[in-house]
């Protein structure tokens, strides 16, 4: 057992003085679908209640965020990039907020005992899409800009923080091919009408900077393709991930 493994096994156990419940036992899923230490994984699941509550605070944080960060409860409330779009668009613009909101129900739900492999599933999609496709554009594409830097890297780690959550799930989800498939649907009409095909006055991917010129917002720029390309690139990625991870507990199950 190597340093690393034993100090975190030693923090593990820390944690479940404070947060002893049952957990689910790791399954030997190889380390390309289930990338994280055991002791890790364990810790994770142990914090589960305080996880969901930052995620689903964050959620809040983020329709704040998407809404231009009002401090003042006047008209008009609602700005930002949620301001300048029909309500009926809402739900296809915060897709951070969402993917937060999916990832704390998540856990809420394995807590609580509630069968929802379409919300694991839609979790996990989330925190993979997202929690990598936000650190690339910030770092690659937006940069700092007139952000406060400590929101920017604020954002950043955050979004990061979601990609390492997303391989909690796969120790109380089974992964089920429909409940893949819903989530393939969704994360891919969500790719669609972001970057190819506008509808409710779309599109409605996170604002790129570069995309900000005299004449408006324009797509005839590569920060636009740039995005486009890594959001279908994971899109792929969290199929991927998710239909392997099932195939490896299938194998499991039957040997």
């Amino acid at each position: 057992m190597s340093v690393v493994t034993r100090a975190g096994r030693r923090f593990e156990r820390v944690v479940a003085r404070y947060f002893d419940a049952p957990l689910p036992e790791p399954e030997g899923l190889p380390r390309y679908v289930a990338p994280l230490p055991d002791w890790l994984e364990d810790v994770g699941l142990r914090l589960a209640w305080p996880i969901a509550i930052v995620n689903l605070v964050g959620t809040l944080f983020g329709f704040w965020y998407y809404a231009g960060q009002p401090f003042e409860f006047a008209s008009p409330l609602v700005e930002g990039q949620l301001g300048a779009a029909p309500l009926a668009a809402y739900p296809l613009i915060p897709d951070s907020p969402v993917a937060t909101m999916f990832i704390g129900l998540s856990l809420v739900a394995w807590k609580l005992d509630i069968e929802a492999d379409l919300l694991h599933v839609l979790a996990f999609f989330g925190c993979i899409k997202l929690g990598l496709w936000t650190p690339y554009v910030q770092l690659g594409i937006n940069g700092l800009g007139n952000l406060e830097l400590w929101l920017y890297w604020f954002l950043i780690l955050s979004h990061l923080a979601m990609a390492v959550e997303a391989f909690l799930i796969h120790r109380y989800a089974a992964f089920t091919v429909p409940s893949v498939a819903i989530a393939l649907a969704w994360y891919g009409f969500n790719d669609v009408v972001d970057y190819f095909w506008p509808v409710l006055e779309g599109p409605h991917h996170t604002w790129l900077r570069a995309e900000f010129g005299v004449d408006g917002l324009s797509h005839a720029v590569p920060a636009h393709d740039l995005a486009a390309a890594w959001a279908v690139v994971l899109t792929f990625l969290a199929v991927f991930l998710a239909l392997a991870t099932r195939v490896e507990k299938v194998k499991r199950r039957r040997a």
